[in-house]
């Protein structure tokens, strides 16, 4: 393929829809892009544009808006007018995908349109993973996560919510999905969040993003009103905290990071918007303790300058401490933004189910083939948090996996 669309997880036609944008045939577009990508809303707005880095056109100049065309076409034909295509003819057979996030929709749209039935358990009350419990409403507005999600239910997807995979009271155990349907995906993101692991973070006032996140998915939104907050952190979801906080009143917002700014994992753009919003990035500085009073509500962080050393295994340098260089920001809120993990229930509840040592299932890139014949795996709960695009991506090529399980099984 030409090379935006080696570099394009779900491998979407980039040059065929860009023509049909040009065309103004926009509907004619989003069906291009949904042959290979079930969530053009999604990705016209946030997706992370890997295909641009490798667009012909930076021989010249720069890259083409790619991101920015696909909006325009999503923004002229929204996604729930335009029609899924004809589904095949129905196999009988039952797929369970567990998560209801970018990944399960995608191979569930898949699967439907392959003629076989699918069935996806999520555990809130709501569809659309991390879409929606991830990522704030002013970068993806929920009513537009919604066109691409009734879309995917237009193909028959049938869906059960507030209903969780595992061995306890009014759960669905795993073994009884794998008795009941013909394959099994899972699709259940990195929803765990990691503790920053200092003394005192138990404390009122502590929260970590993917919490707060999610209340917001919920639309239960945190107070910050002429609050201060500092976010632990220096990735997207630290800057999506920040910017959060400073929308919900927040007076002052302090994004705590170890490196420096060369260091920082999130994308420029993410880092530019959040400065242009006014968050003051404290660079060099790590948390040691949440400082609390006798009610234990959080009063201060008590940080501790660091100087960078020789490239650790990530290639970037290592921190280390400056003596006699603590300090303590007084605030109201910690915000800790470190990362995340797959839930562990699906390890502890699944015999025969390899992870590794992250906690992450051990499934293969290509087929989404795990260790336990008839289960697949993919997305965040297989390569740790990632991205969208990856997500989906997987979700696509687990579907065809399943196929071809499904029609081989029975043979």
């Amino acid at each position: 393929p030409v090379p935006c669309v080696a570099l394009c997880p779900a491998g979407v036609d980039i040059p065929g829809y860009i023509a049909l944008v040009k065309e103004e045939r926009y509907a004619d577009a989003v069906k291009l892009i949904r042959k290979d990508n079930p969530f053009p809303t999604a990705c016209a707005l946030i997706c992370e544009h890997p295909c641009e880095a490798r667009c012909r056109r930076n021989m010249i100049d720069s890259a083409i808006n790619i991101r920015g065309l696909k909006r325009m076409a999503v923004d002229n034909a929204r996604a729930n007018t335009v029609p899924v295509p004809e589904k095949a003819e129905s196999t009988g057979k039952k797929v369970a995908i567990i998560g209801g996030g970018p990944g399960g929709l995608s191979a569930a749209y898949y699967l439907e349109l392959m003629g076989h039935h699918a069935v996806v358990f999520e555990e809130k009350s709501k569809l659309g993973g991390m879409l929606r419990y991830g990522i704030p409403n002013y970068r993806f507005p929920r009513e537009r996560l919604q066109e691409d999600i009734d879309t995917i239910l237009s193909t028959g997807v049938e869906v059960k919510l507030n209903t969780r995979v595992g061995n306890g009271e009014g759960e669905i155990s795993y073994n009884k999905l794998h008795e009941e349907y013909d394959a099994v995906y899972i699709a259940i993101g990195a929803h765990t969040d990691k503790k920053i692991g200092i003394e005192g973070e138990d404390a009122n006032g502590v929260m970590s993003a993917v919490e707060m996140l999610r209340r917001i998915g919920d639309d239960d939104m945190p107070d910050f009103k002429d609050k201060t907050v500092v976010v632990v952190g220096g990735g997207n979801v630290a800057m999506d905290a920040a910017r959060c906080a400073k929308r919900m009143g927040a007076d002052e917002v302090y994004i705590v990071y170890r490196r420096s700014e060369k260091e920082l994992p999130a994308r420029l753009e993410e880092i530019h918007h959040a400065k242009e919003e006014g968050v003051v990035f404290k660079f060099l500085t790590a948390p040691l303790e949440v400082l609390s009073d006798e009610n234990f509500n959080v009063t201060g962080l008590k940080c501790q300058q660091m100087e960078l050393g020789e490239p650790d295994a990530s290639g970037r340098r290592r921190p280390i401490p400056v003596e006699g260089s603590e300090f303590v920001l007084d605030l109201d809120c910690v915000i800790a933004a470190i990362g995340t993990s797959p839930n562990p229930l699906i390890r502890h509840t699944t015999p025969g189910l390899d992870t590794n040592r992250k906690g992450c299932i051990v499934a293969d890139d290509e087929h989404g083939i795990t260790s336990k014949d008839g289960v697949f795996a993919g997305g965040d709960a297989v390569t740790g948090a990632a991205t969208v695009i990856l997500a989906m991506g997987a979700g696509k090529r687990a579907a065809a996996a399943m196929d071809e399980y499904i029609k081989n099984k029975n043979k």
